[in-house]
């Protein structure tokens, strides 16, 4: 199998090789590798003939389902950016993304479309809307049209590949930053690739695997799931669970080699009986997006005693940066490993000289994996993305890393552990949560006069969402500001705890509302909670 250059060509060279082989399966059906390389190419052939130009950004505001997968790959073979959305967002949030990155076509659900319509007449770039379903499809005072994605699709010729090179744009998945709205981080063929080579590598992904995808695909580490299952042959299905029973059945029933999962998952799954063929079957497991309970993890090595654990740390910039690998579990579980394959991670000062053994500093990223900057926003860029330490001179052009912000130590073998943030990024259930995105929704509500959202440590979200409050008036309840939020936030970024105070927030040195003075009232809160 010929290795692939471009993100599209870990479907097609696949579907070259091995075109009957079992490529991704939804509920009752299986499509194989020549079956998903057509359908992709049909969906390129959409793009074109609504008018997509090269580099252009095709969102995908979807839950996991096969087209979901031809819409991603589909764009990225026509030429164009997709932008995957996390299908549990509101209207509002949809809409921000579809502006703030000018995106031209949007392929959603009728049910979602519903939820969204009045939203995207403030999405001046929007210029088509696919919808899957029964719909809606009147284009009376809006400015956009609307087509069916199966009319479309049944009609579309085929399309080939576009004319694009590896550093070309690929994707753009939007993360949480610490202050305002998501940010859009930018992903080229090259990254994505390389990504999926060095995960791949390191988890010895084979054509025999059989992967589970339960993580949104907006969610680097979900969208993972696909890129590895394609670049080796391996089949992957796709789940939209309610309860963690749903991920184990799953996992019995299609006989899963492999599960990723973020540590709320986990702590979930190492509560239930596992059956003993899912046991027989699951080779590996992975963790990220924050670091599994020792608890958790001793109570899931004892259900999947055969099981290989990978405990992993990454970030959106640069995909994934460390890995722990099986065999050193026993000796530091609480450990981030070393670099993946292809990576370079550094602990450094903030003059970027390195750090000693067990001095802590800021893991630095270099490599292939390193993302090119966030879209539209080059003050953040430059913030971030930045040359990496122990360049030589005389270079014309300095090598660009990624400067994490995260605390972190190396002892004398090259492991390294994480200490902490530097920002005030709250990381909920997997997710990076911005305080400011909470704020802005809770005043949006015109219930209170002051607002702090702070992450505080719990036992199984990773932090809980407390949010402490100064009404507009002295009736205000908890129950009626949470009636408020509901419809204006997903359920991840809805509070875990709210307090009510009468007196204006304290502020620090600088005016500003003091987090973390607020956030060490609220140290124990969630710590009664016993969890495996």
């Amino acid at each position: 199998m010929s290795m692939p250059i471009l993100l599209h060509d870990t479907i097609l060279n696949t579907a070259q090789c091995m075109p009957s082989s079992p490529a991704v399966s939804y509920r009752d059906d299986t499509h194989d590798y020549g079956t998903v390389a057509a359908e992709v190419q049909k969906a390129a052939g959409v793009f074109r003939e609504c008018g997509l130009l090269r580099q252009e950004r095709v969102a995908v505001y979807l839950d996991k389902r096969p087209e979901t997968v031809q819409a991603l790959f589909g764009a990225a073979l026509a030429g164009g950016v997709f932008v995957p959305v996390n299908p549990l967002l509101k209207a509002e949030q949809v809409a921000y993304i579809l502006r703030d990155c000018n995106v031209r076509i949007l392929v959603t659900s009728a049910d979602r479309f519903k939820g969204i319509r009045d939203a995207l007449v403030h999405c001046p770039d929007l210029h088509t809307v696919l919808v899957l379903g029964s719909a809606d499809l009147s284009t009376q005072d809006v400015p956009y049209r609307v087509h069916q994605w199966t009319d479309m699709l049944a009609t579309a010729t085929p399309a080939q590949p576009a004319r694009v090179i590896d550093t070309d744009m690929a994707a753009i998945l939007y993360t949480s930053g610490s202050t305002g709205q998501p940010k859009g981080v930018v992903l080229s063929h090259r990254n994505m690739v390389a990504g999926a080579q060095s995960v791949s590598r390191y988890l010895d992904n084979r054509p025999e695997d059989h992967l589970l995808a339960v993580l949104p695909f907006s969610f680097d580490y979900g969208l993972s799931q696909l890129t590895t299952a394609f670049l080796t042959g391996a089949r992957v299905s796709l789940l939209n669970y309610l309860l963690p029973k749903d991920v184990i059945r799953a996992v019995d029933r299609h006989g899963i080699t492999g599960l990723a999962a973020v540590p709320p998952l986990w702590i979930q799954l190492a509560q239930m009986e596992w059956p003993e063929s899912a046991r027989r079957t699951l080779r590996y497991v992975t963790n990220s997006g924050g670091a599994m309970p020792l608890k958790t993890l001793e109570a899931l090595r004892g259900q999947l005693p055969e099981t290989r654990f990978y405990l992993m740390y990454g970030l959106t910039e640069a995909f994934r940066s460390t890995y722990l690998p099986p065999e050193e579990v026993d000796r530091r579980p609480d450990s981030m490993g070393k670099a993946i394959p292809n990576a370079e991670i550094m602990v450094v000062r903030e003059d970027g000289t390195p750090c000693a053994h067990g001095e802590p500093g800021e893991l630095v990223h270099r490599g292939a994996l390193v993302a090119m900057g966030y879209w539209n926003d080059p003050e953040r860029t430059a913030q971030r993305f930045r040359p990496a330490p122990g360049q030589p001179g005389g270079l014309p052009q300095k090598e660009l890393a990624v400067w994490s912000g995260d605390t972190v130590r190396m002892d004398e073998e090259g492991f390294l552990y994480f200490i902490g943030r530097r920002d005030e990024m709250i990381k909920t259930s997997g997710y990076r949560v911005s305080p400011n995105e909470v704020e802005e929704a809770v005043y949006s509500t015109g219930l209170v006069a002051e607002a702090a959202a702070l992450g505080v440590a719990h036992p199984v979200l990773g932090q809980g969402i407390v949010l402490v409050v100064l009404p507009r008036t002295s009736t205000a309840v908890v129950d009626e500001l949470l009636a408020a939020l509901r419809p204006r936030l997903p359920a991840f970024m809805l509070p875990a705890h709210i307090e009510i105070r009468h007196q204006p927030l304290p502020r620090n040195a600088n005016g500003k509302i003091d987090r973390k003075g607020l956030a060490s009232d609220f140290t124990d809160l969630f710590q009664e909670n016993n969890t495996p």
